[in-house]
């Protein structure tokens, strides 16, 4: 169990986070199922906080994940995790990482509480310490009064929680979340992402979360990988890669896709290169009249606005651009 263990206090703030200690650090991490190579450069790093693993579907995210917990071993590269290889220390690396699986499966017929317990004992919890971890993470989550429940009877959004406590049970250093949001509706999703930020931000727990919903990574992640083709296109913390300075502007006008073509026509002959969607319109430009001339060129050419402000460089921005 967790040196640091006190049963007086399973769920207490840790020391404030340390940047500039990676937890995991990959280098050049490659890894083939066969004669297929899911990963071919995987090189990045997980410093303390909130981090948003994020690349299309086959990316190799889930791949990633698994070897970062210790079940899969890579053909070639160096991964450590708390400055340990886990696939040769794995059960040492596994008593700080807690893990939360994309899928839904769990024993129907068992209650949560006694999955979280189960589960904390096999983190290397006595049973007297797991009993109390696995009521105190199912309150913490929200579950406290269901913690009885069988599985089978409870919601999508009641078994991610069930996942959340059973990955935070034994007190982790981190935890690995696969698509926690995923069979939830806006409502739920925004629950459950406050829920992650506040285990991280209250108990000082780490968290690697894999995600295709980006807007789910630039709402709550402070740093993001992206992977993609085999390897690392982008890593790092989200204020650097993304801008808070203007890169163009968008307009959506009230009149037809006829109008918003001639009006994308007479802006890129001006100089300003448009790209166009429906009724709505991006213009390039980094220079401040921009918004002046879109707005301008509306007037002039008897088309009304309704909606016009400045873009900026976000996560989506940076996503595609390093997909291609």
């Amino acid at each position: 169990m967790p040196n640091d263990w006190r049963p007086d206090a399973p769920f207490r703030a840790r020391p404030a986070k340390l940047l500039g200690v990676p937890l995991v650090q990959a280098r050049g991490v490659t890894k083939r199922y066969g004669s297929v190579e899911v990963l071919t450069d995987a090189t990045f790093d997980v410093e303390p906080g909130i981090t948003g693993l994020l690349g299309a579907n086959g990316a190799g995210k889930t791949t990633m994940l698994g070897m970062i917990i210790g079940l899969h071993h890579r053909n070639a590269g160096d991964l450590q995790v708390f400055d340990s290889d886990p696939w040769t220390a794995g059960a040492e690396v596994r008593t700080r990482l807690g893990y939360a699986p994309e899928h839904h499966t769990l024993p129907s017929d068992v209650g949560a509480f006694d999955f979280v317990e189960h589960i904390a004992a096999l983190h290397g919890l006595p049973k007297v310490e797991a009993t109390t971890r696995a009521s105190d993470a199912l309150w913490l989550v929200g579950l406290g009064e269901e913690r009885f429940r069988p599985m089978g009877t409870m919601s999508t959004g009641q078994r991610q929680r069930v996942k959340l406590a059973q990955a935070i049970a034994h007190d982790p250093k981190l935890i690995i979340l696969d698509e926690p949001t995923d069979g939830l509706d806006p409502v739920q999703r925004d629950a459950m992402l406050d829920l992650i930020r506040t285990v991280s931000e209250s108990f000082g727990i780490s968290v690697i979360l894999s995600s295709h919903l980006l807007e789910e990574v630039e709402r709550i992640c402070e740093s993001v990988v992206i992977i993609g083709e085999g390897q690392t296109l982008a890593s790092g913390r989200l204020d650097d890669l993304v801008s808070t300075d203007s890169i163009g502007v968008t307009v959506e006008i009230d009149g037809t896709e006829a109008e918003a073509t001639q009006l994308a026509q007479h802006l890129t002959q001006q100089g300003f290169p448009t790209s166009q969607t429906g009724r709505r319109l991006n213009i390039e430009g980094t220079d401040d009249r921009v918004f002046d001339i879109a707005r301008d060129a509306c007037v002039s050419l008897n088309i009304g606005i309704i909606r016009l402000h400045r873009r900026r460089l976000s996560l989506e921005d940076v996503f595609l651009d390093r997909l291609g």
